[in-house]
């Protein structure tokens, strides 16, 4: 399991990503992000771990920060009839992260691809997109390119919802 940011940014120029990477103080939310972090040209994301109670299924949804999100439409379009918030426990097992740090890359983690990921039809239209690198304290500016990249590599298929 990679579990520091430096391990990350390995892995990531082993495997001949571009990336830009930007410090800044830790963030919990997008707002907190808006403020602390520069204004870079590329889309700011908020990333949900969720989970199904009944069918132990696991979402990453990936959404732009300033939309809401409705669990239960979400569901509806996951194929599943309740989604809840996975724990911290979950959240560390299956991505390699805590609450806070979210991120499609921590995708990197779930070698037995438990996690779907869930990307926002709406926000996959950008060309760029903002990643925290397993930490709150740092942002990736990515390509959508070098994200499908990404989850080719990780094994992860990318499915599309309407927020």
């Amino acid at each position: 399991m990679i579990t520091t940011e430096k391990e990350l940014l390995c892995y990531l120029d082993k495997n001949g990503f571009d990336y830009q990477r930007v410090e800044h103080p830790p963030v919990y939310t997008c707002a907190q992000a808006e403020q602390l972090r520069p204004s870079l040209p590329a889309v700011s994301t908020k990333n949900l771990f969720l989970r199904d109670k009944k069918e132990l299924r696991y979402f990453l949804a990936v959404t732009a920060c300033e939309k809401s999100m409705d669990f239960k439409r979400l569901g509806t379009q996951f194929g599943t009839s309740k989604l809840h918030f996975g724990s911290e426990e979950e959240l560390t097992r299956c991505l390699g992260v805590s609450r806070g740090a979210v991120t499609m890359l921590g995708l990197v983690n779930d070698a037995g691809q438990r996690v779907e990921l869930w990307m926002d039809t709406q926000v996959w239209q950008g060309e760029n997109f903002l990643c925290h690198p397993l930490v709150n304290t740092a942002t990736l500016l990515l390509s959508k390119a070098s994200l499908e990249k990404f989850f080719q590599i990780t094994g992860h298929a990318l499915h599309f919802f309407e927020a």
